[in-house]
């Protein structure tokens, strides 16, 4: 399927926008985001052979344990299995192929809900009722295909691609930039998913640039954040940053007194990384947001958002309330987002839509279509 729509127009456009130099850049085209070919690429080109990521590991902590999600198609679950290892597998039943498990929560063992085939935790079956007339059948015989797991810096993170670098090979690199944030050490305190009316790309470029900052979030964050504070430096091949410093009026986003890991001006710097092809964290020295996207078709994308805060604040006694304000303010946040991009995929959606001219703070955009370019034309993740 790739290959009989790889020189689609939206591709073309896309490779010809990709070949200009950063300082002549514009944004990308608008078939890239409205093609159906183009996001059926997409799924068969990104989300079946990179990593996906379905949040922290710190939201599975017991065995039994789980989270579902479908990437690209593909119903998948990821579980503690029952010596505290995480797991990934298929979440369709080996029977009559029902899915087995939907959202997040805890079971002890996987129970299908059409004829109660139930499996262990690590997808081997345990038990069919009704199958012993059945001469072929044998329960040894099934166990839920398994899937690549990894964890990183308390990230989880699954793919259906076997060959696929390993996550800590990929992102070697950022694990050296943010070294003395310790986000092994930042725990997930809420989880929320939602779907927007909007490209993938669309979300995930609002993201990874903080030129709209003062003006779409004027309402928030906006006057916190100072465009000539901000550093964007060249992307790299799996992922792209840019920083920035906030006001010590958030009092939450600096380094607790109790860090002495983090020096100087890295006690105010706020980390936006963009892990590809769609973590996006927001990493300050006191407490980190993501979002994890999936697109749904070229108009909608599903939406994993969570948070919560560095453990050096745990025992603060106000850390509590500090953190209720955040998720307040993180919801209005994401209420400015959505209004704004939605508003970009509508404009992208008109027929006299043109791409303009990237600012100098919107280099990673300019990153993440050379991402993007690259996988199309086959690179290997």
């Amino acid at each position: 399927m790739a290959k009989d729509i790889i020189d689609s127009t939206a591709t073309k456009a896309l490779r010809e926008a990709a070949g200009i130099p950063f300082e002549n850049a514009r944004a990308m085209p608008p078939e890239v985001y409205t093609s159906e070919a183009f996001a059926e690429l997409e799924l068969d080109q990104i989300f079946r052979k990179d990593w996906y990521c379905v949040g922290r590991a710190t939201a599975l902590p017991e065995p039994g344990d789980y989270v579902t999600c479908d990437l690209a198609g593909q119903p998948v679950m990821v579980l503690r299995d029952k010596d505290g290892v995480l797991r990934a597998q298929s979440n369709v039943c080996l029977h009559r192929m029902s899915t087995l498990l939907e959202g997040r929560g805890r079971i002890r063992s996987i129970v299908c809900p059409y004829h109660a085939w139930t499996y262990n935790l690590d997808g081997t079956l345990r038990g069919a009722p009704a199958m012993t007339l059945n001469q072929g059948f044998c329960k040894e015989g099934y166990r839920l295909p398994q899937l690549r797991c990894e964890e990183w810096l308390g990230w989880v993170f699954v793919t259906l691609n076997a060959d696929a670098a390993p996550v800590k090979e990929r992102l070697a690199e950022v694990e050296t930039l943010i070294e003395g944030y310790d986000m092994t050490r930042y725990t997930e305190a809420f989880f929320e998913e939602h779907v927007w009316d909007t490209n993938w790309k669309v979300l995930a470029e609002n993201f990874m640039e903080s030129y709209h900052l003062p003006v779409c979030h004027a309402g928030t964050i906006g006057g916190l954040s100072k465009l000539d504070e901000m550093v964007c430096v060249p992307g790299r091949p799996a992922f792209n940053y840019h920083t920035i410093l906030k006001d010590e009026t958030l009092r939450i986003a600096m380094a607790h007194p109790s860090n002495t890991r983090l020096k100087g001006e890295e006690r105010r710097t706020t980390f936006l990384l963009a892990l590809y092809p769609s973590l996006l964290i927001t990493l300050t020295p006191g407490y980190f947001w993501y979002l994890s996207l999936h697109p749904r078709g070229p108009g909608q994308v599903h939406i994993r958002f969570g948070g919560g805060m560095s453990d050096d604040f745990a025992e603060d006694a106000d850390a509590a309330q500090n953190f209720a304000d955040l998720k307040t303010l993180l919801g209005e946040v994401n209420v400015e987002d959505r209004g704004c991009t939605e508003k970009v995929f509508n404009g992208l959606s008109s027929q006299l839509a043109a791409p303009g001219h990237l600012s100098h703070l919107e280099r990673p955009n300019y990153d993440f279509a050379q991402y993007l370019m690259g996988r199309i034309d086959g690179d290997a993740p």
